[in-house]
């Protein structure tokens, strides 16, 4: 029997959100639980891509290193996110590395098994199409305000999209800003002074690293490209 709590948490994940109870049990059945303790590897940049990862706790952050071994952080995935979905479609090796960011407990699922579902069920294959399209719209906008906007520009487009995730003004697992830094591709200074000035305006609260965002329509105005 599937572990009915399983069964809940895939309900909850973007990818499976769609799908009728059953097919949620038989993924279930399908899935294997890995645990990585923080800081640990838990894929490298071009090893196989032959599963899918879902967070089902902690969180893990999605990275390049650069010959100088400077490292860009393209994502920080929290409880619900997965990764390696490409894998499971071109059978390509990994694009990135991605690191345990505190202890974390992920599901896994093999792109045979995978795939097989796909085959028996079309809901599965266009609740992975419109969770891909989902995907390439995000990367737009990232891209969009990477090249568009300055640095307080960029903060405030990411606190809004954190914001966003969180489904609440207040972003309980709030990243340092030496992560936002890799995140943005700016300096840790700088974002330290952007920070200080949204604190100082009143349009973010930050206490004990939990970020409340307090004037959200200010954060919005600040995220929009100033031509």
């Amino acid at each position: 029997m599937t572990d009915q709590t399983t069964v809940d948490f895939l309900a909850t994940v973007p990818l499976f959100g769609g799908l009728a109870r059953a097919e949620l049990g038989a993924f279930g059945e399908l899935t294997r639980e890995r645990t990585y303790p923080r800081g640990s590897v838990i894929l490298f940049e071009d090893d196989p891509g032959d599963s899918l990862f879902v967070v089902r706790k902690g969180r893990v952050k999605v990275v390049l290193v650069g010959e100088d071994g400077r490292e860009v952080i393209l994502g920080v995935l929290g409880v619900g996110s997965h990764f390696g979905e490409l894998a499971l479609i071109d059978d390509r090796p990994r694009s990135a590395h991605v690191i345990a960011m505190e202890d974390s407990e992920l599901l896994v699922l093999r792109r045979e098994d995978f795939r097989r579902r796909v085959e028996s069920s079309p809901a599965v294959a266009w609740s992975l199409l419109t969770e891909l399209s989902r995907r390439l719209r995000r990367a737009d906008d990232k891209i969009g305000g990477l090249v568009l906007l300055d640095v307080p520009g960029r903060i405030a487009r990411l606190l809004l999209d954190l914001s966003e995730e969180a489904g609440a003004p207040l972003i309980e697992k709030s990243v340092t800003h030496q992560t936002i830094a890799q995140m943005i591709g700016a300096s840790r200074e700088t974002v330290s002074r952007a920070m200080k000035e949204f604190q100082d305006s009143g349009w973010i609260n930050v206490e004990r690293r939990r970020i409340t965002l307090s004037d959200r329509a200010a954060l919005e105005r600040r995220a929009q490209v100033r031509m």
